[in-house]
């Protein structure tokens, strides 16, 4: 049976990576958020961007329960910052009778803070550059998943 696989995690933390080798255990489709907001020029000002990547992300979730209703693997390739984007998912694949796994990658902040500056330093094509505004972001709203969220989740430290 298809499965979405939903990938949780802060900026910078390997989501992208672990996409990757997923895919390849479970041959699966990569869909990513960043992927595609970084071919077009970016909204200004962060309402106008986060208007967008919501469109984007809805599209993504769409897409996605189509992939898996034709018996392929989906890997969802962004953040899932916010306990409610992930609760709105869950509830989305639950409705539609698609099974959906999630991870949580859940690194040192020591570790965390390497890999900014080892990102920055030599930015992928997709990859988003890491200033200061931008990480206080990524710390000012994160939410960080809780016990009662990742009874059935898969945590990679």
């Amino acid at each position: 049976m298809a499965a979405v696989h939903l990938i949780c995690g802060k900026i910078c933390c390997g989501k992208s990576t672990f996409a990757r080798k997923l895919a390849r255990e479970k041959n699966a489709v990569i869909l990513s958020c960043d992927e595609i907001m970084t071919l077009f020029p970016q909204p200004e000002g962060d309402e106008a961007y986060a208007a967008v990547s919501q469109k984007v992300k809805a599209c993504l979730m769409n897409k996605a329960a189509e992939i898996a209703a034709c018996g392929a693997n989906v890997i969802l390739d962004w953040g899932f910052w916010l306990k409610a984007e992930r609760q709105e998912t869950a509830a989305f694949f639950s409705h539609l009778g698609i099974f959906a796994q999630w991870y949580y990658l859940d690194i040192p902040e020591d570790v965390w803070r390497q890999r900014i500056a080892r990102r920055n330093a030599a930015p992928g094509a997709s990859d988003y550059y890491v200033d200061g505004g931008l990480l206080q972001k990524c710390v000012r709203r994160f939410e960080a998943p809780d016990e009662d969220e990742t009874e059935n989740w898969i945590i990679q430290k």
